[in-house]
């Protein structure tokens, strides 16, 4: 994770994003449905078409130095949408979860699922384990899929087991400091994300890593999901890598 003072006051027009840094980058992958809807196809085609973005953005990622990814693929408010969406969404993942696991085997990918599973179908959740069992291996990046995840719902699960924890005499309230928490949420071990992008020109974070993302950078792109290509990470980070991280601090 890039420190302040490291490598970001070069002149973002003419660096070029590579590996010589090491990021962990957030998407909120928005935009499908409107992507579809004036192209006069079903909302489920434009989830289809983000798919197909998520193996490039995969793909592109080690060769840009980001050793970590993680999407936000289905929020605990997406249950809301239309039942025949829902049941479409889940069909796809289904299908992406049989269809693209060698392919991120291949593309040095380990995949580890974030968020609620107990709202999934039980056949779901054991794809999802055999992909995670499947990638373990994977060197080149860690690929963080969110879903059925909110954040507040995550955060408010880590107060409950930390006060279960205080009333089983486990550990002292005093004690429970930022670690502790964090020890606690579904994202565990991973580093906090340096950049939150989210597509299709909105601009909120839509319960999405809200504790996660306190020092991290914002980008907004305007393309709708499907339309988010190698070139459109690649200005991200050129955005981001022109920008003064101070964590709190005083530019040095």
């Amino acid at each position: 994770m890039l420190k302040a003072g490291s490598a970001l006051k070069k002149d973002p027009a003419s660096q070029t994003p590579g590996a010589a840094d090491s990021l962990h980058v957030a998407i909120i992958m928005d935009g499908n449905g409107r992507w579809a809807a004036a192209r006069g196809l079903p909302r489920i085609e434009g989830h289809r078409r983000g798919v197909q973005t998520v193996r490039r953005i995969v793909e592109a990622c080690p060769d840009l130095g980001i050793d970590r990814l993680t999407l936000f693929a289905f929020s605990t408010e997406n249950w809301r949408r239309p039942a025949d969406e829902v049941r479409g969404l889940m069909g796809l993942f289904r299908h992406y979860l049989r269809k693209e696991s060698a392919e991120l085997v291949r593309q040095g990918a380990r995949v580890r699922f974030i968020g609620d599973r107990t709202a999934l179908e039980p056949d779901l959740i054991q794809s999802m384990e055999q992909l995670e069992r499947e990638t373990a291996s994977g060197a080149r990046v860690a690929l963080d899929v969110a879903l059925n995840y909110g954040s507040r719902a995550e955060i408010a699960a880590a107060a409950r087991r930390l006060a279960v924890r205080v009333a089983r005499g486990e550990i002292a309230p005093e004690a429970i400091d930022e670690a502790a928490v964090e020890a606690e949420l579904f994202t565990c071990g991973a580093s906090d994300p340096d950049l939150v992008i989210r597509t299709s020109g909105e601009q909120r974070l839509s319960n999405f890593l809200l504790w996660q993302a306190a020092y991290a950078e914002f980008y907004f792109a305007a393309e709708h999901w499907p339309d988010f290509d190698r070139a459109s990470l690649e200005r991200a980070l050129r955005s981001f890598r022109g920008r003064d991280r101070r964590f709190g601090a005083i530019a040095g």
